[in-house]
């Protein structure tokens, strides 16, 4: 398991005591050696009334002990009774052992959160990881469906890199299909507009938006009227060459507005260029190992018999990896399909040092998972991973009624305008405030509500509340409580924090805890929406005591007349900022110290 940057955060602290039990037992039972404990984990249990958390240790071990997993877990539920950190263990079920803490955890849980500050929960010692997202098409502008993907992967790729490991953001760029000879020849209209030419209704087929305007304009710039008298075949390399520039400088202007930056920009025509064809050596690679064969393939399913090709091909053998039926590499036309420099593209990333490789793909690419780790299985001989995280439709609406057009893009809502309107915050937060694969709803008029029901808000509204009360501590009671950050925690380091125990008190304590293990969860899952949801329960955990001390004065953050529990609040409180204002950073989301 990786490990944290400094102190063992409390579910690694009592995991760690569980492990231990379980390793004495072993000895004590001369279990066989070799056993695997890391199945062995500590989480919350999923009914709060069982307990602070949870272990698997008995049901996992039992096989191993050659014992009921009811049994066992009495044996080691019986080592853990005698921990210090632990006030109650109870067996359930079948074999589950449930734990209490006593109080003191969850004051030494606060004295951790302070003392790691901005690093609370941060692990080191991860692999290196390529994360793949947005890749969209380089022929106009980005529209809002983009942006749920380019938002996810820039949220995961920070997710891992907070838990320790390499991270490198790519964008691939799909510049050698037939698209790009259609983003061309659209872009020759524009150009031939720009020249002074009636160019009429924009044919069927091109693309009709006003973006390329420009493309035509910059093109009339630089060539003037040189391109009208050359054929097709020779002015399409450089009107295509300009467009595309033109439009990933959009389109990274575009990403720059949600604050996403790619590290690596790599072309797919790069793989074709003469003299280092890597999907021509990719194909030979396969071929050596087997891997490929002349044949033909059966009709798909459902698909009119008149519109099958029936022809020997070359294929890729993907049912020998895990797929459901054999992949043509070559066209009929000798070009190579999609797949054969997908291909060549994922084993580039192999060869770049990239055992682990995730790809965030729109919904419509689902039917396409399963050859392309069939492909990675193949190309790297199965030391190579491939993990594919699919981002759902966004149905854009204001006030519940749906929002389909735009008038630059000409067909669909573009991610600037979205932005523009609503502003970066809530477009990233809401953006992964529903699980990936599942459809998202997005409520322009309700992103822009100050209420519980706007998620991005009471979050944000709770880092500033927290700042709020350090204004009026600052005020009221301790005029020397510093502004900055890290002397204001320093100065709460020493608060007498065991006095925080009022049950709303503690719920927030445990709230802030499960930080850490909820962070490991998600990355372990590859799911940066477990953040947003978390988030939002803390800030609903803070407002809600908030709110109680406001009737019942006893639970308010400021006591006037006892300057020991007011700091140990303060310091509770700094808790739910710093943790507040971590997970905002890896969504990429502010965290205000004022809301107006």
């Amino acid at each position: 398991m990786p490990e944290t940057t400094s102190s063992l955060h409390l579910f690694a602290d009592v995991l760690a005591r569980v492990h231990a039990a379980c390793r004495t037992l072993a000895v004590e039972a001369n279990w066989p050696e070799g056993i695997d404990f890391s199945r062995v984990v500590v989480e919350p249990p999923r009914d709060a009334s069982h307990g602070d958390m949870a272990t698997n240790a008995a049901m996992v071990l039992a096989k191993e002990a050659k014992a009921k997993p009811r049994d066992l877990a009495e044996k080691i539920a019986e080592r853990l009774r005698t921990d210090a950190l632990i006030a109650k263990v109870d067996v359930a079920g079948p074999g589950f052992i449930n734990l209490t803490l006593k109080p003191a955890a969850w004051a030494e849980a606060l004295r951790t959160v302070l003392r790691e500050g901005a690093d609370y929960g941060r692990v080191r010692g991860g692999s290196k990881v390529n994360v793949e997202y947005v890749s969209a098409n380089p022929t106009g502008p980005m529209h809002v469906g983009h942006c749920r993907g380019a938002v996810f992967g820039d949220a995961l790729a920070s997710l891992l890199q907070f838990g320790g490991h390499d991270v490198t953001r790519e964008y691939y760029i799909n510049d050698a299909g037939a698209q790009v000879d259609v983003l061309a020849r659209s872009a020759f209209l524009r150009y031939r507009e720009a020249l002074g030419q009636d160019i009429g209704a924009i044919p069927e087929g091109l693309y009709p938006g006003d973006y390329l305007k420009p493309v035509g304009a910059a093109l009339a710039k630089e060539h003037g009227d040189k391109l009208l008298g050359m054929s097709e075949a020779e002015w399409l390399p450089t009107v295509r060459a300009k467009a595309i520039a033109m439009m990933m400088d959009e389109i990274k202007d575009d990403l720059a507005a949600l604050n996403i930056r790619h590290d690596v920009f790599f072309s797919e025509r790069s793989l074709i260029e003469t003299g280092n064809n890597k999907v021509a050596e990719t194909i030979d690679f396969l071929r050596a190992k087997g891997d490929i064969y002349e044949g033909r393939l059966p009709p798909p399913k459902g698909a009119p018999v008149e519109d099958w090709e029936d022809r020997e091909q070359l294929l890729f053998r993907a049912t020998a990896y895990g797929d459901d039926v054999d992949r043509p590499l070559i066209k009929s036309d000798n070009s190579y399909t999609y797949f054969a420099s997908d291909i060549a593209y994922h084993r580039d990333k192999f060869d770049r040092g990239f055992a682990e490789m995730i790809d965030v793909w729109g919904a419509d690419h689902g039917g396409y998972i399963k050859r392309m780790q069939a492909a990675v299985k193949a190309t790297t001989s199965g030391k190579g991973a491939l993990d594919v995280k699919i981002v759902q439709l966004v149905k854009l609406l204001r006030n519940g009624e749906p929002v389909k057009m735009s008038k630059r893009s000409g067909d669909f809502v573009t991610l600037r305008e979205v932005v523009d309107e609503v502003g970066q915050d809530a477009v990233r937060f809401m953006m992964l405030y529903r699980k990936n694969d599942a459809v998202l709803d997005f409520d322009l008029a309700k992103v822009m509500e100050q209420s519980r029901d706007n998620p991005v808000f009471y979050v944000q509204y709770g880092h500033a509340r927290g700042h709020s009360i350090f204004r009026n501590a600052r005020a009221e009671v301790f005029p020397e409580l510093p502004e900055d950050t890290a002397g204001r925690i320093a100065w709460l380091s020493e608060s007498a924090v065991e006095r925080l125990s009022d049950p709303v008190e503690l719920e927030l304590l445990k709230c802030l805890a499960i930080y850490p293990r909820m962070l490991e969860a998600a990355a372990s899952a590859h799911e940066p929406h477990r953040i947003a949801f978390y988030l939002y329960d803390l800030a609903s955990e803070f407002h809600a005591l908030w709110t109680k001390g406001r009737d019942l004065p006893y639970l308010r953050f400021i006591i006037n007349n006892d300057a020991d529990l007011t700091k140990a609040r303060l310091a509770m409180v700094q808790g739910v900022v710093s943790v507040l204002a971590s997970g905002l950073a890896i969504l990429g989301v502010h965290a205000p110290d004022e809301m107006r």
